[in-house]
């Protein structure tokens, strides 16, 4: 006879928990993290061993000084050490990778009072404050897949702190010969009205940040996640899809002087934001509506300070302003609930 087990309530799965979501996300980014290091070598594995040793080590010395309890098995400083390098350029200066990583835990996550109190997200915090205290060596890019790049580092990549970085601009020129322009698409585009090939922003035979030159392994990368429904796919989409019509508007406006969009969504770091930062559960809205205002802002931004700002980039702004809007965004998109007339908007009822 078979023998059947009875159980009692309840008998339905939870769902995935905190730390087997991050260990997927870990997951998703090492394929990027692997190209990045075929791309840019030993210069690149630095940096990502860096900023992500630098994240584990501050959440433990704040976890020590405040007696929580060791929030380290969630992977979550992890996370942010590696989408942090992902977004720097390959020849960034280690003690300033360090440094970063050093913010984005200390002021982008414990100091709202850790994972889940967050209002930004924590590796975006920490190059926010990189671009502005070194704006120099986060400007300065350098060309992908040298022919030495697997023997040597990128000369500023070991400059000592507070000394001035190795003459980069030497370097790219001596291996430039071997290796494509040291500058990023998006500054070719903006300042130079070159155009950069879709092919090579697909598969990422370009200058850029340690982690944004492919957009088709990024893409796929981020599928997996949202397939395995640990990512709201609306968000990545309401992004891709706000930058695509703002830049569709612009480009059929003047198309000698904006790009076409396809341009925009496949080049700098947009497609990374989209796919592992804005999607951030603790950073955007919960709402069904909610979730579609938030993408298209951050995709309407984003073009917004491409086309007009000072930088060539604006991802890393416009998911930051998207952040701060997240619980505006969710107090505005409400849900009724049902049976009740009425709505509280604002603290203000609504008919």
């Amino acid at each position: 006879m078979e023998t059947v087990e009875v159980r009692t309530s309840p008998h339905v799965h939870g769902a995935p928990s905190v730390a087997t979501i991050m260990r997927n996300v870990v997951y998703a980014l090492l394929p990027i993290c692997i190209f990045a290091t075929y791309q840019f070598g030993l210069s690149a594995v630095a940096l990502i061993i860096v900023t992500t040793l630098a994240c584990i080590f501050t959440e433990s010395f704040f976890n020590r000084i405040s007696g929580t309890s060791d929030s380290l098995g969630d992977f979550s400083a992890v996370i942010t050490g590696v989408l942090l390098a992902l977004t720097l350029p390959p020849g960034f200066p280690l003690w300033m990778a360090a440094v970063a990583g050093f913010i984005a835990i200390a002021l982008g996550k414990k100091l709202f009072g850790g994972l889940g109190f967050n209002v930004f997200n924590p590796a975006l915090v920490g190059r926010a404050f990189v671009q502005a205290a070194f704006p120099v060596a986060i400007t300065t890019w350098t060309p992908s897949l040298t022919a030495a790049r697997f023997t040597e580092f990128i000369p500023s990549t070991l400059t000592f702190p507070f000394a001035v970085p190795a003459a980069v601009d030497q370097w790219n020129a001596q291996v430039a010969v071997d290796a494509f322009s040291g500058a990023t698409p998006l500054a070719l585009s903006k300042f130079e009205n070159i155009p950069t090939d879709t092919f090579l922003l697909l598969f990422g035979t370009t200058a850029g940040s340690a982690g944004e030159t492919s957009a088709l392994l990024i893409l796929l990368c981020g599928l997996y996640l949202i397939f395995r429904n640990m990512l709201d796919w609306r968000i990545p989409a309401a992004v891709l899809l706000g930058a695509f019509l703002t830049e569709e508007a612009f480009h059929l406006f003047d198309s000698a002087r904006f790009p076409d969009p396809w341009f925009m969504l496949f080049s700098g770091g947009l497609m990374l934001g989209a796919m592992f930062m804005a999607s951030d559960m603790v950073g955007s809205p919960v709402t069904p509506v909610g979730v579609w205002i938030f993408g298209l802002l951050i995709g309407f931004l984003t073009i917004i300070i491409r086309l007009f700002g000072g930088l060539n980039e604006g991802i890393m702004y416009a998911i930051l302003l998207g952040n701060a809007a997240s619980p505006l965004i969710d107090a505005a998109t409400q849900p009724r609930v049902y049976g009740v007339t009425e709505a509280k908007i604002f603290g203000k009822k609504v008919d």
